[in-house]
């Protein structure tokens, strides 16, 4: 009859035991949850600051690859200007050239023709002259 007096001991002994068991997981899951909240705050916040270092890194390349291709232009506008501005030179001391030569050409063409046109306009004065003494020489004279 012992056994009598200690079963309902035993008996709300081993129901506290096995609620304390049964309950443990209920209470892990209220921590894990909890925990789950900050860790997907950590895990948010690390996101966001690799996205914000990407973008950064992003904008450095982007800003570097910008400047070094305006670099790189503004030395071939220079280059492009500097060869162009040669070649304008030259080529206007060549239509110099030219312009020289063909006036000079001009200049000894007018000078052989004013020649050419003193020695005919000479050489018909003179016949002219001749002419009129020899016309005046066998005219009849007058009576």
């Amino acid at each position: 009859m012992r056994l009598n007096s200690y079963f309902p001991s035993l008996f709300l002994g081993a129901a506290l035991a096995c609620g304390a068991i049964a309950a443990q997981p209920f209470s892990a899951a209220q921590s894990t949850a909890g925990q789950d909240i900050k860790d997907a705050g950590k895990d948010t916040s690390n996101a966001a600051k690799k996205v914000a270092s990407g973008t950064k890194k992003g904008t450095v390349k982007a800003y570097d690859a910008t400047k070094k291709g305006t670099v790189k232009a503004a030395d071939a506008t220079k280059n492009g200007t500097v060869k162009a501005a040669d070649a304008t030179k030259n080529g206007t001391v060549k239509a110099a050239d030219a312009t020289k030569k063909g006036t000079v050409k001009a200049a000894d063409a007018t000078k052989k023709g004013t020649v050419k046109a003193y020695d005919k306009t000479k050489d018909t004065t003179k016949g002219a002259v001749n002419g009129a003494k020899s016309g005046a020489k066998d005219s009849p004279k007058p009576q």
